[in-house]
């Protein structure tokens, strides 16, 4: 048997009881006739207090529900950790909102060039925010990404995106999307050639180191040959 099965009132029992009682002490009950009045009178009565008990035990069951519902603990949201730098919080939050909005036109726009060029930009985004967040102290010189290149970025493949949805080709909507296409080529590189500058310190940082190398293998004794060996070694690896 069920658990959910709901035992039946008992009360409808009780309340035809009292009436074939009452019935019995005011009526008579001699002949089959006198007991048909009294058997719809039963049946009637048993009906209006069955449903009524119905009801009260419904009304009893989905307050008992309700109140349940509400003694649950709430489930605690799930925040994600602070780096303890609010600069840095904050780059984590603009790369994760860039992505995943990337992701999420990638997945509307169908034509498969920008699909390739969204994934390169996603890709670089994530290297210049990754690089950045590593190296706070570089923060100043994504100025411009953050303030120009990244927002003019989402507007036009949002565009683009809105623009493809409509279904229907015209003149402002075919003219528009097309001058998008031809954009994201130099948007690419644009993002690329940010994600170049960051490493520009580290880039002047080892041209130095093998100045100074270099010199110090002069001294001790080693060719011109040799070094340019040893250079063309270190760049195979």
């Amino acid at each position: 048997m069920s658990r959910n099965r709901r035992n039946k009132p008992v009360s409808p029992l009780y309340a035809v009881a009292m009436l074939w009682l009452a019935w019995a002490l005011i009526l008579p009950l001699f002949t089959l006739l006198h007991y048909v009045p009294l058997i719809i009178a039963a049946g009637i009565l048993y009906s209006i207090v069955n449903n009524s008990a119905k009801k009260k035990a419904d009304a009893a069951e989905q307050t008992r529900q309700t109140t349940q519902v509400k003694q649950e603990p709430a489930q605690p949201v799930e925040e994600k950790k602070s780096t303890g730098n609010p600069e840095v919080d904050k780059l984590i939050k603009e790369r994760d909102l860039a992505i995943s909005e990337m992701r999420r036109l990638n997945a509307n726009i169908e034509n498969e060039k920008i699909s390739d060029q969204i994934n390169d930009l996603e890709y670089t985004t994530s290297k210049i925010f990754d690089h950045v967040i590593a190296h706070p102290d570089k923060t100043p010189q994504m100025s411009k990404f953050l303030n120009y290149y990244l927002p003019t970025t989402m507007k036009l493949l949002n565009t683009y995106d809105r623009m493809g949805s409509q279904g229907v080709e015209g003149a402002n909507i075919t003219g528009t999307m097309k001058k998008v296409e031809d954009t994201l080529d130099m948007v690419v590189n644009a993002f690329h050639k940010q994600l170049d500058t960051l490493f520009a310190g580290e880039a002047l940082d080892v041209s130095a180191d093998i100045t100074v190398m270099e010199n110090l293998m002069k001294t001790e004794g080693l060719t011109e040959d040799d070094i340019n060996k040893i250079n063309l070694t270190l760049s195979e690896q």
